[in-house]
């Protein structure tokens, strides 16, 4: 059995002691913190996602908060899309890049009253590169990880929780729109939003002393939709085709390389990070390679962790690599996510992907599989 040593680097969530108490069974270390993977049923979890609603432990999700006079220009900065129109209490879901083009972190961008941003990461530590650049360009603004904790829940019958917790009103919110509330004097940020395709909301904790208040009143409120623990699904977002940043992608990337070309504005006035190169990326034609789904031959098994990116071979040749490789149990098949060169997915070639079983032969097709 392997474990992890933790030690005062690594923090917990607020919400620690209840998911421990729910039968936190797998853990993972993300953004410097300890994320919950799994509560020993795998399965349980995936159709408590599919058919009634989870809750999960997603503190891991930290934020980087930019506020102050030049707030907008320098967020607008951190962006490779054009966020000149966003209006408070909206979000977006962005590429942060580097001078090069390649994607460092593709958050969810929230604009809060009061002149602040949010980018509510992946597991990279952008608070740095943020400081540092925010710092060099000499903008008036303070950049910090606010205490701010995700709290999510996810499924088909979350509408109806959070609803009745909050009101009515909640139903009106758009994909990435949030408001600013409590519950029961709870500070939070209730935000539509969720990493699955299965619907849902992330209440937005903003005192971390109130992890266990958030959690039991959350919990108390969906019993009667059959409410239960889990966590970012493996097998749903690969049947979604949910990108997993630093997992789905290599370290050269770009955004058109991971799915993201129609959230990345090239054609545009405002000034961003890495915007001349991706502008060449366009230039050029397109991508050199795509991010695509892979139907794999014969019968693996339910899912397997890949502890790094294995290849894809073409006639000897190596053409991509494989991110992920699930048993879909709504397709009842064997899928995968990868990054494949792009004139190799346009010929619509059959490659060989390697599985625990040795290489197997695969077909290429678009994501989302469901």
């Amino acid at each position: 059995m392997n474990r992890i040593t933790l030690s005062p680097r690594i923090r917990m969530t607020p919400f620690h002691d209840r998911t421990v108490a729910a039968g936190l069974s797998d853990i993972t270390v993300y953004n410097k913190m300890v994320m919950p993977t799994s509560y020993g049923d795998l399965k349980a979890e995936y159709d408590r996602l599919i058919n009634d609603v989870a809750i999960w432990d997603v503190s891991v999700e930290r934020q980087v908060q930019i506020s102050g006079p030049d707030a907008a220009v320098c967020a607008q900065y951190f962006t490779a899309r054009d966020i000149t129109n966003m209006a408070e209490g909206q979000g977006k879901y962005v590429a942060m890049c580097d001078h090069a083009g390649r994607i460092l972190n593709d958050p969810v961008l929230m604009k809060l009253s009061g002149n602040r941003y949010w980018f509510s990461l992946a597991d990279n530590d952008m608070l740095l590169w943020c400081k540092g650049i925010a710092a060099e360009r000499g903008w008036d603004v303070e950049v910090i990880e606010p205490d701010v904790s995700p709290l999510a829940v996810q499924g088909p019958k979350a509408e109806d929780l959070v609803a009745e917790s909050f009101g009515e009103h909640v139903r009106e919110l758009k994909y990435f729109w949030f408001i600013e509330t409590d519950l029961d004097g709870i500070p939070l940020v209730l935000c539509r939003s969720g990493w699955s395709k299965q619907g849902g909301f992330e209440l937005f904790l903003q005192d971390g002393s109130r992890g266990n208040d958030l959690w039991d009143k959350v919990v108390a409120a969906g019993e009667k939709y059959g409410i239960g623990p889990g966590a970012p699904n493996h097998v749903e977002r690969v049947e979604s085709g949910l990108l997993s940043w630093g997992g789905d992608n290599t370290p050269d990337s770009n955004p058109f390389e991971v799915g993201m070309g129609r959230y990345v504005d090239t054609d545009t006035d405002v000034e961003y990070l890495g915007k001349a190169a991706l502008q060449a990326v366009v230039a050029a034609g397109g991508p050199e390679r795509l991010f695509v789904g892979v139907n794999v031959e014969g019968e693996l098994g339910e899912a397997w962790p890949l502890p790094e990116r294995t290849p894809i071979m073409l006639d000897g040749e190596q053409v991509g690599t494989l991110a992920a490789i699930v048993h879909s149990h709504r397709l009842d098949r064997t899928i995968g996510l990868a990054q494949i060169k792009r004139t190799v997915v346009e010929a619509g070639s059959t490659v060989e992907v390697e599985t625990p079983e040795g290489y197997k032969p695969a077909t290429i097709q678009k994501l989302p599989f469901l």
